[in-house]
């Protein structure tokens, strides 16, 4: 039994016309015939009373068409749902949470100009929250370094993830080159969370060289981390990629490559995993919009 014999029976059961059946299914008039002789074959039951005019259908072909009419309906609705699925999304991003504000943005206004209609949902976490949401499957990728990940995971590295110092203006780091950790770590230092990306690498830094040091401010952004240390309340080191050109008028910043690892950050998805188009056409317009920016950042 096959989906083309049900679907040419249901189309003369509801047109009572084999001929208007063919012309609705775009086949000939025999093809129809043929699906349902062969249809009835494999039932051993006949399902209408060709004798009469229209032609009827028996009292098995009637239960017939009750169950069959609702199958081949949603089947044919398979595809203009899964049409619909490839216009619309949704795209599920997971990012840590100091790209989402800068990096991810971008990238987000870009896609929404060429894909108006596409729905995009974005969930912010730490590193290992980031990978178990991609290999659970919660979310189509991750944006995130690529260093750390499992063999599970694939990685297209689409920007430099760099870090920086940020002071207030006028700051005495500000007037000495920076050489080692020490000259940072004396001062009272305003970071994000715990378990946030740079925050852990800072610490695990700072560990390794035995240094003392003191976090007199703890948030869980890094706009509101730039507006503290402009008060003069400490200084900060975040990723480049939280730096806008306007900050660069309250703060000062200066590189930290000397000191501290620069990684690639991209797009982490789950190895073996097909996926959708407007998932395919947001990892595009993510490398279209930062491309220009990876040599800066």
């Amino acid at each position: 039994m096959e989906l083309r014999e049900l679907r040419s029976f249901s189309a003369a059961a509801k047109l009572k016309s084999i001929s208007k059946a063919a012309e609705q299914l775009d086949v000939g008039q025999p093809t129809v015939s043929t699906h349902i002789k062969k249809l009835e074959s494999e039932l051993g039951m006949m399902l209408f009373d060709r004798v009469r005019r229209p032609i009827q259908l028996t009292l098995a072909g009637a239960r017939l068409a009750e169950v069959v009419g609702p199958l081949v309906e949603g089947i044919d609705g398979l595809a203009a749902t899964a049409a619909m699925a490839e216009e619309t999304g949704p795209v599920a991003v997971a990012s840590l949470q100091d790209i989402i504000p800068h990096t991810l943005l971008r990238v987000v206004s870009a896609f929404m100009a060429r894909h108006p209609h596409v729905h995009v949902r974005i969930r912010s976490g730490h590193m290992s929250e980031v990978l178990d949401l991609v290999a659970n499957g919660e979310v189509d990728m991750g944006i995130a370094p690529g260093p750390g990940r499992g063999p599970e995971f694939d990685f297209q590295g689409l920007f430099a993830y760099k870090r920086v110092l940020i002071t207030p203006l006028g700051h005495p780091l500000l007037d000495e080159p920076l050489d080692s950790l020490d000259q940072i770590a004396k001062w009272p230092l305003i970071l994000m969370g715990r378990l946030t990306y740079t925050r852990a690498m800072l610490e695990a830094e700072f560990r390794r060289h035995g240094l003392d040091y003191e976090i007199v401010v703890e948030l869980d952004s890094m706009d509101m981390i730039k507006r503290y240390v402009a008060l003069g309340m400490g200084v900060s080191v975040g990723p480049h990629l939280a730096i806008e050109p306007e900050d660069h008028e309250q703060l000062g910043v200066v590189s930290l490559d000397n000191l501290l690892p620069i990684e690639q950050a991209g797009v982490i998805t789950l190895r073996g995993k097909t996926l959708s188009g407007p998932a395919e056409k947001f990892i595009a317009v993510m490398k279209d919009t930062l491309a220009p920016a990876s040599a800066s950042h």
